[in-house]
């Protein structure tokens, strides 16, 4: 029994042993292409920006995930090993658009020595793909001293880590911002961007304004809704979850993919739920964990081909007969028509979900957290396979409609947003009507 128990304990140091055992991953240059190598073999990432649903990134072929910070670390990297999957562990490096002073020598020095203390303890974890050194610390910023911060974070880990390369990020590409990391952050090994609409420039510019090393899409998804059309309100048009699967899959293949020369991989956002300026703009999850359409177009980016079963497709979603890119005017509290035109390739039976959101006022930058708008309940009256009738908000101001179409096991989603015009008192009593907007140009009919 005593041996029994001896071995026990040998094997289980042995394992443990084994499991803080670093895999060493490096960059480096094949005559004119950069490539990064894990274990000796060439690796390029297939990654995703999140933590939750690993069991979905390896079943949809990916290999590798971001985190921004070091929160849960342990756990992440657990579990990423457990699924064959590796991260990019990010060092939350403080912003100076949140009151971070870059001239202050004891609170860099303070953040040096945590983030120390950090990489000591994950440096020899076997998931660990590299170090991400701060994401977007350019975003609203004046003092550049937050390079020469950058530089010794990533000098620090090439001191205590010689098994994993450090990269930054930067909220898209600017040729400041590159002169600045070239002359100010030589420890740095990979530059990370992070872009939108803006990706079909990256290739070109990241040669044009002089970056020689190697560099990764840390986030990439659809069009950000401050590069969106906007209504004449102010509110940014969403694309519906099909044509973000249109540009996901060309943005992969066009921007990304295509560049073998100096793209080592990409991380794609978000791989998860998120309400940032909406609930649906860039969270590839519903709420629930429900998988979206744009979560088959990754699959078919790193795999090459569709799932089995598909998500359902909506072609439009029209309010009293217009589509979301006209201004649509409502009259307060009248009753009017939707209707949303969706497809599967399974033909599943389809559930369709609707909902009315006031449009969000809690905007922030840099994907910083907002609050979601509470859900104005009763507004939808009548429901029938794939329209509805829906009463007009009570108050003035912008709105979104939401419609999700759902197989049971995955999901498809639109948005349109609108106006309420408040009744007068010459109004005759609420009902379907046809009005012209008195001070805009825009017809409404039903």
């Amino acid at each position: 029994m005593k041996t029994s128990f001896i071995i026990s304990i040998i094997f289980l140091t042995c394992q443990s042993m084994i499991a803080q055992t670093p895999i060493k991953v490096e960059v480096k240059l094949d005559g004119t292409t950069w490539n990064l190598y894990r274990d000796g073999k060439p690796y390029y990432i297939k990654g995703a920006g999140g933590d939750k649903y690993m069991d979905r990134i390896l079943e949809c072929g990916g290999n590798s995930l971001r985190t921004w910070g070091s929160e849960n670390a342990q756990q992440i990297l657990d579990d990423a090993q457990k699924h064959g999957l590796t991260v990019m562990l990010g060092l939350w490096v403080q912003h100076e658009r949140h009151g971070f002073d870059y001239n202050n020598k004891a609170k860099i020095e303070k953040q040096l020595n945590d983030f120390r203390e950090t990489v000591k303890k994950y440096k020899d974890h076997p998931a660990l793909l590299l170090w991400g050194v701060g994401n977007e610390v350019d975003l609203s910023y004046s003092n550049t001293n937050v390079w020469d911060a950058i530089n010794d974070i990533a000098k620090m880990i090439h001191e205590l880590d010689p098994n994993h390369p450090t990269s930054t990020v930067t909220a898209g590409l600017d040729s400041s911002e590159v002169a600045f990391i070239k002359q100010k952050t030589p420890n740095i090994d990979i530059y990370g961007i992070n872009t939108y609409g803006d990706i079909g420039n990256v290739k070109e510019n990241i040669r044009k304004f002089g970056w020689n090393g190697p560099y990764m899409i840390t986030e990439w998804g659809p069009n950000g809704h401050w590069e969106s059309p906007k209504t004449e309100w102010g509110s940014s048009i969403e694309q519906t979850s099909k044509e973000k699967f249109i540009v996901y899959k060309e943005r992969y293949d066009k921007f990304i993919y295509s560049d073998v020369e100096k793209c080592v991989g990409s991380y794609v956002f978000l791989w998860g739920h998120k309400q940032e300026y909406t609930g649906t703009w860039y969270g590839m999850f519903t709420e629930k964990g429900e998988p979206t359409e744009t979560v088959d177009a990754i699959e078919y980016c790193w795999k090459e081909k569709l799932p089995t079963n598909t998500a359902p497709s909506i072609d439009s979603l029209v309010v009293i007969g217009m589509n979301k890119n006209q201004n649509i005017y409502l009259k307060s509290e009248n009753k009017f028509e939707a209707q949303v035109f969706s497809t599967n390739r399974e033909n599943d039976k389809l559930i369709y979900r609707w909902f009315v959101l006031p449009e969000s006022t809690d905007l922030k930058s840099g994907g910083d957290a907002e609050l979601k708008p509470e859900e104005l309940r009763g507004l939808i009256k009548s429901k029938k396979d794939n329209k509805i009738i829906f009463k007009a908000p009570i108050n003035e101001g912008a709105y979104r409609l939401f419609v999700t179409v759902s197989d049971g096991k995955k999901v498809g989603y639109a948005n349109i947003t609108f106006y309420v015009i408040p009744r007068t008192p010459n109004d005759p009593p609420a009902h379907f009507v046809n009005f012209k907007h008195p001070t805009m140009n825009s017809f409404q009919e039903n």
